[in-house]
C-alpha cells in the first residue's frame, strides 16, 4: 500500500508509530432471511397480543395473559433483530464494533445481518480528489512561488483510516499540503544548468516525487495515492514581471548563441569553398575582414546596407 521508505528523500517524512489496528474482513448472516423471518416474528407478536387480549374479555386470565406476555416478548425481541439489519452500498464498506472493540470490516454489497448491539460505521471507499489551495512559499533558490496541487487517494484499509488517526480526510488534507510545500522548497522554479531538476521542467519526474511522499506521509490513515499532479505554478506577482524579464533575457541569449554558431558554420564553410574552387586569393587580412562582414549579416538583428566597391580588391 504505501510506497517505500527508500523512494523518499531521507528526512522528508516523519517516522510513523507502527499501527496496532488494521482491517480484517468479516461476513454477517444472510439478511434477506432475518428480514423475513423478523417481520414474521412481529406480525406473530402483535397476533399473540390480540389473541391475548381477546381470551382477557372472555374471562380467560391465565391464558389471556400468556399470550399477552408472549407476543409482547417476541414482538419486542424481533424488532431489536430487525435492526441489526445492515445495507452495503457499492464502493461503501461498514466498520464494525462491540462495546468499543473492533470486531472487523464488512465490504460484501448488499443486505447482511449482524449482531444488533454493535455499531457500523459508514466508510467510503470510493476514488477522491483532493485539490490544495494556491500556497505561496520559496523556492530552492529563495524565489517565491505560487504552487497548488491535486491528489487522488482511495481509502484502502478500513480500520486504520477510523482508529489510527482521529480525521483521515483532514489528515490526507494537512500532510498533502505539507508534501506540497516540502516539493516547492526542495528544486528551482527554473532549471540553471542542464540536467538539473526544475518544477516547471521535470513536471513528471516532480508528480512522481510528490505522489510518493505524500503516498508515505498518509500511510498511517490507511490510504493509497492513485495519482498527484501540481495544478498551478507561476511567480508570485512581486517578482512575476522581473523573472520574466530574465526568462526573455536568457531566451535572447541562447538564441543568439544558436545564431552565433550557425553563422561560424557558414563563414567557415564560405572560405572553404572558396580556397577550393579558387576563386579568389586572399590574404590573412582579406580573410578577416570578409569573416568580419559576414558575422555582421549574418549575425545582426537589422538589415544590412550593402557598399559597392568599384575599384579593386585593396580599394
Amino acid at each position: 500500500m504505501a510506497t517505500p521508505r527508500h523512494a523518499v528523500e531521507d528526512g522528508a517524512v516523519p517516522d510513523l508509530p507502527v499501527p496496532r489496528i488494521t482491517e480484517r474482513v468479516i461476513t454477517g448472516a444472510a439478511g434477506l432471511p432475518m428480514l423475513f423471518g423478523s417481520l414474521s416474528g412481529v406480525v406473530a407478536g402483535v397476533g399473540s397480543i390480540v389473541a391475548g387480549a381477546v381470551q382477557l374479555a372472555h374471562g380467560q386470565q391465565g391464558l389471556g395473559a400468556a399470550l399477552m406476555v408472549l407476543g409482547s416478548v417476541l414482538a419486542v425481541t424481533s424488532l431489536v433483530l430487525l435492526g441489526g439489519l445492515t445495507v452495503v452500498s457499492p464502493g461503501q464498506a461498514r466498520v464494525v464494533q462491540l462495546l468499543g472493540r473492533y470486531r472487523g470490516t464488512i465490504r460484501a454489497e448488499g443486505l447482511t445481518w449482524m449482531n444488533p448491539f454493535t455499531s457500523r460505521r459508514r466508510i467510503s471507499l470510493r476514488i477522491r480528489n483532493h485539490e490544495t489551495e494556491t500556497t505561496k512559499v520559496n523556492d530552492a533558490d529563495g524565489n517565491p512561488i505560487e504552487i497548488a496541487a491535486v491528489v487522488v487517494w482511495q481509502v484502502e484499509d478500513t480500520a486504520m483510516a477510523v482508529f489510527e488517526v482521529d480525521d483521515y480526510t483532514d489528515f490526507v488534507a494537512i500532510q498533502t499540503e505539507t508534501a506540497v510545500r516540502h516539493i516547492a522548497t526542495s528544486y528551482p522554479y527554473d532549471a540553471h544548468h542542464e540536467g538539473q531538476l526544475s518544477l516547471r521542467d521535470g513536471a513528471d519526474e516532480i508528480a512522481r516525487k510528490l505522489s510518493a511522499e505524500i503516498a508515505e506521509r498518509v500511510a498511517a490513515a490507511g490510504v493509497r495515492v492513485v495519482e498527484s499532479r501540481i495544478t498551478r505554478l507561476a511567480y508570485a506577482p512581486e517578482v512575476a514581471q522581473v523573472m520574466l524579464q530574465r526568462q526573455q533575457a536568457g531566451a535572447v541569449v541562447a538564441a543568439r548563441r544558436l545564431i552565433v554558431e550557425g553563422a561560424v558554420g557558414m563563414v567557415e564553410e564560405a572560405l572553404d569553398r572558396l580556397a577550393e574552387r579558387d576563386v579568389v586569393e586572399l590574404d590573412e587580412e582579406r580573410k578577416a575582414a570578409m569573416v568580419s562582414n559576414l558575422l555582421v549579416v549574418l549575425c545582426g538583428d537589422r538589415g544590412t546596407q550593402p557598399v559597392v566597391n568599384t575599384g579593386s580588391l585593396y580599394q
